[in-house]
């Protein structure tokens, strides 16, 4: 089997790299691809090192899969022409999550949705991967009809010039700027960009793509993200109003049942998920589960997940398995 990785250089491609090599793809002949100015170097894979080629090269050894985290517009260009040498492609750019016709999936939630005649599959944001992943069987059982989200986004999102920026912010020394403001000890409201409404397009996809996902349009969402000067995942404070009540040990029995989700729940043992738990890590934590009492059938819930990994590298993966095993 040959598999692809495009942006085989960048923050996110080096853990598809390391989650290929721990889920079992070690023997398969890997094409790591880059840009031009990376063509040459090498990459870290199983003990070896493999020589990073241009994307042109990736589709002209006509691999089997591609995963892609080289941004929307390098997925735009190159995820078609893929396509047309009958490679499958799992993209963890924004450039295709919209699209009515290619699948937005969350393994455990909705891998159904691929046909196989899909050649186009798309990868979520990884904020709202940890959300409706959390959130995905309590729709089930009591039906989602409003969700509340605020976020608190690890610096690792935004990329390696963020992360250098806050560790020289944190010595006191000058870098470039990924960010308008200093991270270090700081926060601001602010992921994506701001559209005419006021909203951005961070906060607009966790409305678009928990509806696509949850397959369910008539869910009301509104959010809020922030950045903080972590490294070790997303957080998020999610407030869930059910059409019907619900049995609070019964809603955690359900979130500690649900696939890829790690109960961090136990308030006198101060057990709560945190950043610094999450961190390599691909399951999504969960707890500060607690019933909303300003509002009828409403819940409170705090999320965490490692955003460059189940938010990311390993829920492109997962589909990965996933495909192999069924097609």
């Amino acid at each position: 089997m040959k598999i692809a990785v495009v942006g085989a250089t960048g923050l996110v491609g080096g853990v598809m790299l390391q989650v290929l090599e721990e889920r079992g793809f070690a023997n398969c002949e890997i094409i790591p691809a880059a840009s031009p100015k990376s063509v040459g170097k090498e990459v870290p894979f199983a003990g070896r090192k493999l020589k990073v080629v241009s994307v042109d090269d990736a589709i002209a050894a006509r691999p089997d899969y591609a995963v892609f985290s080289a941004g929307a517009d390098a997925s735009r260009q190159y995820a078609p022409l893929f396509a047309e040498v009958g490679t499958t492609v799992i993209d963890n750019s924004s450039a295709w999550r919209k699209v009515p016709e290619i699948p937005l999936v969350v393994p455990e939630i909705n891998f159904d949705v691929i046909k196989p005649s899909d050649r186009i599959i798309a990868n979520p944001n990884c904020s709202t991967i940890q959300m409706v992943l959390a959130v995905s069987q309590l729709h089930k059982a009591y039906k989602i009809k409003r969700l509340v989200i605020s976020t608190y986004q690890s610096v690792t999102g935004t990329g390696i010039k963020a992360i250098r920026q806050l560790e020289a912010e944190e010595q006191g020394r000058e870098a470039d700027k990924a960010y308008p403001y200093p991270i270090h000890r700081n926060l601001f409201p602010h992921g994506g960009d701001f559209q005419p409404d006021g909203y951005t397009t961070e906060e607009q996809k966790l409305v678009d793509e928990t509806r696509k996902i949850l397959r369910d349009n008539n869910i009301a969402i509104t959010a809020t993200v922030a950045r903080v000067p972590v490294v070790g995942g997303h957080s998020e404070a999610v407030n869930i109003e059910f059409e019907k009540d619900y049995d609070l040990d019964e809603a955690i029995r359900i979130i500690a049942d649900t696939p890829g989700v790690t109960l961090c729940n136990d308030n006198a043992a101060l057990q709560y998920p945190m950043p610094i738990i999450a961190h390599h890590k691909d399951d999504v934590f969960v707890g500060r589960i607690r019933r909303d009492f300003s509002q009828p059938n409403s819940l409170n819930l705090w999320v965490v997940a490692d955003n460059l990994r189940k938010g990311a590298a390993t829920n492109a993966i997962e589909i990965l398995q996933q495909l192999v095993k069924t097609r």
